[in-house]
């Protein structure tokens, strides 16, 4: 059996942040630029939190050399802010998804990390509350890249420092909620299984041609014989 990189997004697909993100990325805003803009309704999915900043500060008029001029501070406020708020009580992880990543763990033809749009201290502390951050030794983060699709190939060469192994092509599997994720995938032609669970339905992530479509997680065997297959 081929050996597979098995990359999950976070929000959306492993779990789901009761109204705490969107919060503390708000009051980020309004503290170092005076204003939030459209973050109260700005579409949030699939875009790397450094993406959203940008995209929000736009729309209420910064230029760019004001958006950068403040940049570090907002992503720490919102970090600070994010990791003060939130608690276990607002975490709600999706159905299957700690039976799986325990299959998947357990496979020794499989190795896992994460592929997510978060910074990474404030991903990691997402999956921490649940105690599923043991299961993802490295990962690529919004801190890494300013474009999703600029992820996939550093994901790879952290498995390899991680693993001395290279993955390529669909033995790279991206796992996500959101038409994002499954372009990404195409970067480096991956399997992407796209799951319904987020604020995408499974028609409309078919309209994006993923390798798989789920509703959720919740079939462990389907979805492990998926990751498995060529």
């Amino acid at each position: 059996m081929r050996h597979k990189l098995v990359l999950f997004d976070i929000d959306g697909t492993l779990l789901k942040v009761e109204g705490v993100s969107r919060n503390a990325l708000i009051d980020s805003l309004k503290s170092v630029y005076g204003t939030a803009g459209s973050a109260y309704t700005h579409d949030f999915a699939g875009k790397l939190d450094s993406v959203i900043i940008s995209e929000v500060m736009r729309a209420a008029g910064f230029n760019d050399e004001q958006i950068a001029r403040g940049f570090q501070e907002v992503k720490q406020t919102y970090i600070r802010l994010f990791k003060a708020r939130v608690t276990a009580a607002h975490i709600k992880v999706m159905v299957g998804v700690v039976e799986l990543l325990e299959r998947l763990a357990q496979c020794k033809y499989v190795t896992l990390g994460l592929l997510t749009g978060n910074f990474e201290e404030s991903g990691r502390y997402k999956v921490a509350l649940p105690n599923l951050n043991h299961y993802f030794p490295f990962g690529a983060f919004a801190d890494d890249a300013q474009t999703r699709n600029e992820l996939p190939p550093i994901a790879v060469e952290r498995a390899y420092a991680y693993t001395g192994r290279r993955f390529e092509g669909k033995d790279v599997v991206i796992i996500g909620d959101t038409p994002h994720d499954i372009t990404c995938a195409k970067v480096l032609d991956s399997k992407s299984i796209a799951v319904a669970t987020g604020f995408y339905n499974e028609a409309q992530l078919r309209a994006h041609s993923p390798d798989h479509v789920f509703s959720n997680l919740a079939d462990t065997d389907a979805v492990l014989e998926t990751i498995l297959s060529p």
